[in-house]
């Protein structure tokens, strides 16, 4: 009835996104080894242990990737035969790659599923199934998760609840006639497009929190404890073990938490009256 794309891309050229937020080079060495460690710690462990193995995660890298980071990456989703690299020529061939894949990968499939995830965060276990959950034949729907949690790592660890709608864990479902994809525009974009539902009711994504963050922010919120979701946000030991003994006691920024709640819960809230009273452009 349909096939499911989990579609992440890594270090395509982009002109348009050249350094991080502390105004360091991308795309360097030293910024891909980075970026490779938090992808084998947070992103790789939360897709591999999805409870509902039924979808395809397809990973796009620049064609000038070093050869050693390849090998490195081809050795990582070795034991996941659903999991497939490609190589491509930045940014500008990243939409058409997807469609290229998915018009020949998905012949005679009556609809198609595709989702996004960046490569430097994570995913609840029931991502996946919660997402198929939705499907009803529709045409053309997205699928935005409202919520999820905002885990920083570095310099301190701090975890805290958080909302953020049309956000980077968006999922569209389509009729296979010529699909779009979720990666055919930006996902801040889907504030102006009316077919779309949320779900509201569960925490199904993890945002992380870095130095080398292109924009984010550390804006988590209230009293969250590891160790009652660390069984649904699969990391690596290693990090599992680092936030349960580092992880900054909730009282100790207790005032930094009440002033994102306010913030985080204004820019949601904000932005649903736009949409509900017609301010964003309806396609």
């Amino acid at each position: 009835m349909f096939k499911h794309y989990l579609i992440t891309r890594f270090n395509l050229k982009n002109k348009n996104w050249d350094v991080t937020k502390n105004n360091e080079s991308l795309l360097t060495l030293e910024w891909m080894t980075h970026r490779i460690k938090l992808f084998s710690n947070f992103c790789l462990p939360s897709v591999a242990n999805q409870t509902n193995t039924n979808f395809e995660w397809l990973l796009f890298f620049d064609s000038t990737t070093d050869t050693d980071f390849k090998a490195e990456l081809e050795a990582l989703i070795v034991p996941y035969p659903h999991f497939k690299i490609f190589y491509i020529d930045g940014m500008g061939a990243f939409h058409p790659a997807i469609k290229s894949y998915i018009s020949k990968d998905s012949v005679d499939i009556p609809y198609v599923i595709t989702s996004r995830i960046d490569n430097d965060d994570c995913i609840h276990k029931d991502y996946i199934s919660v997402i198929q959950s939705q499907f009803q034949s529709q045409d053309f729907m997205a699928i935005d998760i409202l919520k999820g949690y905002s885990l920083q790592v570095s310099p301190d660890i701090m975890l805290g609840k958080k909302e953020h709608i049309f956000n980077p864990f968006i999922s569209l479902i389509e009729k296979n006639d010529t699909p779009k994809t979720v990666w055919f525009s930006d996902h801040n974009m889907w504030k102006k497009e009316s077919r779309r539902v949320e779900i509201a009711n569960q925490r199904l994504w993890m945002s992380i929190i870095h130095e080398k963050n292109k924009v984010n922010e550390f804006d988590g919120y209230d009293n969250v404890n590891w160790d009652t979701i660390k069984t649904d946000f699969i990391v690596s030991d290693e990090i599992n073990t680092k936030v349960s003994k580092h992880i900054i006691p909730h009282k100790d920024w207790r005032y930094l938490s009440l002033k994102n709640k306010l913030y985080v819960n204004y820019v949601l809230m904000s932005k649903k009256l736009k949409k509900a009273i017609g301010l964003y452009k309806i396609k």
